[in-house]
């Protein structure tokens, strides 16, 4: 419940807790949490049993979608894969990753992309395309960068 407290915070809120209450107040005022604390557990507790005795059976299918969706939530593409397609046995992906990892190093990639090796232009095809026959498709429009002191457009539609 307090999993986000560090030992920061907690010492905070003793030495604000001293400020306020005074160490003579101190004490009952923890004590006095604590068991509000217990009570809100044990009303949650008793709420949760008392649903499942009324709802019966009901309360089992009704949990069952919800815990579904909660394996469904740490679910990535490579355990969907491993799982459906591959019985859960992870070997194939790890070797091919392996694989690129090996072959991206042989090329140097890495070196190339970071700039660290200066490699020779790769051969470009200089020969011109043919031009379909029919109306040519719309690119979008490129706005220039505004001038300084130029004011940018405004569309009353769109706000």
């Amino acid at each position: 419940m307090f999993s986000n407290l560090g030992m920061g915070e907690i010492l905070m809120l003793v030495v604000v807790g001293l400020v306020i209450l005074g160490p003579e107040r101190l004490p009952g005022a923890v004590n006095w949490f604590f068991t509000a604390l217990r009570q809100v557990r044990e009303y949650a507790t008793g709420a949760t049993q008392q649903l499942k005795d009324d709802m019966g059976s009901d309360f089992d299918s009704i949990r069952e979608p919800l815990q579904q969706i909660q394996n469904l939530r740490g679910m990535t593409p490579t355990a969907i894969v491993t799982k459906h397609l591959l019985n859960g046995d992870d070997t194939v992906i790890r070797q091919m990753g392996d694989q690129v990892r090996s072959t991206a190093d042989s090329l140097n990639v890495s070196k190339i992309i970071n700039g660290t090796v200066s490699s020779p232009a790769p051969a470009v095809d200089t020969t011109p395309l043919e031009v379909p026959a029919g109306p040519m498709p719309t690119m979008p429009r490129i706005h220039e960068p505004l001038t300084p002191g130029e004011r940018p457009p405004f569309d009353p539609d769109a706000t």
